[in-house]
């Protein structure tokens, strides 16, 4: 019934000429969640033509966002919109069927996804909805990978070149120093894990990283899969973690972004370890954000938290 209702407001919003921008720009974009906004606002670097809408805002569960009205509006009207297309995009399906596909880029296309979040020893039991036999469903935080990010950063690139020839010049050049900064992360994360003791982490949260891991080659152990809505674990989940910290004297217990970190906590006065957080993106706080943090300056601080980890 809510999908009815905003879908008839939205016929009325645009029959009636009212828009999220008052003045359009020369190229409009819209995103959905800060990875999305990062390499747009990258390849841009926030020219005055150009304006940049990201949809779930600094702080929010991008799990728990419904869009607005107004939000599918702006994503009709754009010039561009740019999304991840995973399981938390599923409400974008039924907004792009009468969409100029050229105006749509998915960031799921730009690389090679992997199937399924994995489930690790000691993970919490998932509780899985039914899917259509035939519906693929893929990890979909691809740009936890550096590697992933540079070739999405390029693969960005060329769509909105191809839809904005006036700008692509500036565009390439944008990109192609971005993708520099990236590859200095990754080159970190590289000597890190060569260098280290260990190549395993312990995340008391969920685990959005699973294309980071794989990357590097790390093992890990976690409380939940990148993308599960329960927060309260089983105390054999808590006892399980409890224990592998204990036995293998690992000396962090990560936490994600905007988490209340009372799991890491818990594991943390029962072990010693020390609470560090390390950021998936899904999202950003809202004073990051005002702070300017990019992709990189975040995972510059991870590289920093993982550092410790491995010792």
């Amino acid at each position: 019934m809510l999908k009815k209702i905003s879908l008839f407001i939205l016929s009325l919003l645009l029959m009636t000429g009212c828009t999220t921008e008052t003045r359009k720009k020369t190229f409009n974009i819209v995103v959905t969640n800060f990875p999305c906004y990062d390499f747009v606002r990258a390849i841009t670097k926030n020219d005055q033509d150009i304006s940049i809408k990201m949809l779930i805002k600094p702080g929010m569960d991008s799990h728990s966002y419904e869009a607005s009205p107004q939000d599918m509006v702006a994503i009709k009207e754009s010039d561009l919109f740019f999304y991840v297309g995973g399981e938390s995009d599923e409400w974008v399906d039924s907004l792009l069927a009468d969409m100029d596909s050229k105006r749509i880029v998915k960031m799921l296309d730009l690389v090679s996804p992997l199937q399924h979040e994995e489930h690790v020893e000691g993970m919490e039991e998932e509780k899985h909805e039914e899917h259509d036999e035939h519906e693929e469903e893929y990890d979909e935080h691809v740009w936890t990978s550096p590697k992933n990010a540079m070739e999405i950063v390029s693969g960005l690139n060329k769509r909105m070149c191809a839809l904005d020839q006036k700008h692509a010049s500036k565009f390439n050049e944008n990109t192609e120093n971005y993708i520099k900064q990236i590859a200095s992360v990754d080159s970190s994360f590289k000597q890190i894990v060569k260098q280290a003791n260990r190549k395993d982490i312990v995340v008391g949260d969920r685990f959005p990283l699973l294309y980071f891991a794989k990357e590097y080659g790390l093992t890990y152990s976690a409380a939940f899969p990148g993308c599960s809505e329960q927060t309260e674990p089983s105390a054999s989940t808590i006892s399980y973690l409890i224990d592998k910290v204990k036995k293998d004297h690992n000396p962090v217990i990560f936490k994600i972004e905007l988490s209340n970190g009372q799991i890491a906590r818990t594991i943390s006065e029962e072990t010693g370890a020390k609470v560090r957080t390390i950021q998936s993106m899904h999202n950003v706080s809202a004073e990051d954000f005002d702070n300017g943090e990019t992709y990189v300056s975040i995972m510059r601080k991870n590289a920093k938290a993982v550092k410790e980890a491995l010792q």
